[in-house]
């Protein structure tokens, strides 16, 4: 079967009015979200799809380089199409990066052309579910975090990440409260990837160590991206001090800083957005990375559901001792907690995803 069509559509949610995000020192203003949805079909009629960059670059990409390379080329092996493109115009690094989340929807075909889904295809299932880390909390004051995150719990999900920068005691504050309202059982992961954000205002490494120790009397899972990312060295010097345990890897620009933070042992949950950070073949790889370094994977998710159920197909090809979570965005609606409401995030699938008891079963 050979490539005949090769699409990106920008999509875009724009709020009703503009949510402002108030935090330590400053403000974020969010007027829309954006994501991008990838449509390849086969000249025998099998369509894959993929999430992408929400970019317009993104899609200039796709459109200007990675298309017309696909467009007429047989589809037998997703791989050996990789490496002929990588080759190519694959080596300028923001086009081998959205090649790879255009590669989702081939390894899709490929998958459907066998009646096998992708996790079939790219390595085999060792189980059909993976557990999920609900995420909102963006800067919320410690009250309404809390109040947030329970009516989460009601949802049926058994971890919940927030957002803060608030100041360290209000931040400590927080995490207090969430631990008072759900209990010792669940999960909790503080994202403090503002805290080096804030110019004048960022927390001191005094400040965010004091943090961390005080943190770990309320159990959190991880601390997420408390230092800037290329600081590995700072990393692995505020894990040695075994205060509490530390996640970053969203911010990692490529295999080598990635495999650099894996090696140092630097945090001990890795993180990557596989859709749009290297795809599945360097999913694949790292995962052997943080096996071998004895190290947990946690998937970082904050786009849709189609990106959601995208990670998802990767990481039930290896046991949870290795790879243990996938980021789930909780969207807010009428009837629904959540961080601000983003409707199309479900709604580029025809079916929702099967959520049970903070565990999504993968289709």
């Amino acid at each position: 079967m050979k490539i005949s069509s090769v699409r990106a559509y920008l999509l875009s949610y724009p709020f009703d009015a503009p949510i402002h995000l108030r935090f330590h020192g400053g403000e974020r203003t969010i007027l829309k979200r954006d994501a991008m949805f990838i449509r390849v079909e086969t000249d025998n009629g099998l369509v894959g799809y993929a999430p992408g960059p929400g970019s317009e670059r993104a899609r200039q990409i796709v459109d200007t380089a990675i298309a017309p390379f696909l467009i007429n080329r047989t589809l037998a092996d997703p791989d050996a199409l990789r490496v002929q493109f990588m080759q190519g115009p694959g080596t300028d690094a923001d086009v081998a990066k959205t090649y790879c989340s255009v590669e989702i929807a081939l390894y899709d075909i490929a998958g459907k052309a066998q009646g096998l889904p992708v996790s079939e295809f790219i390595g085999g299932r060792v189980r059909d579910r993976i557990r999920l880390y609900a995420s909102a909390g963006m800067y919320l004051p410690p009250e309404a975090c809390a109040a947030e995150a329970a009516a989460i719990a009601n949802l049926g999900f058994t971890a919940y990440k927030l957002r803060t920068a608030l100041g360290a005691e209000r931040d400590l504050d927080t995490v207090r409260q969430l631990r008072v309202t759900l209990g010792p059982d669940f999960d909790l992961m503080v994202d403090a990837h503002t805290w080096w954000r804030l110019g004048e205002s960022n927390y001191s490494l005094d400040t965010i160590e004091q943090l961390a120790g005080e943190m770990s009397a309320y159990d959190i899972a991880w601390l997420e991206e408390p230092l800037p990312p290329e600081d590995h060295s700072g990393y692995l010097r505020l894990k040695e001090k075994d205060l509490v345990p530390l996640a970053a890897g969203e911010h990692e620009p490529g295999e080598e800083s990635f495999l650099d933070l894996i090696r140092t042992q630097a945090v001990d949950y890795v993180q990557m957005d596989v859709c749009l950070q290297g795809g599945y073949a360097m999913g694949r790889r790292l995962f052997s990375e943080v096996a071998r370094s004895g190290l947990r994977f946690a998937f970082h998710s904050s786009g849709t559901a189609l990106e959601v159920v995208a990670a998802a197909h990767l990481g039930v090809c290896w046991p949870q001792m290795v790879v243990e979570w996938l980021e789930y965005p909780c969207y807010s609606s009428p009837d629904r907690a959540g961080m601000y409401p983003f409707p199309l995030a479900a709604e580029i699938l025809n079916e929702p995803l099967e959520v049970d008891r903070g565990q999504l079963t993968v289709p």
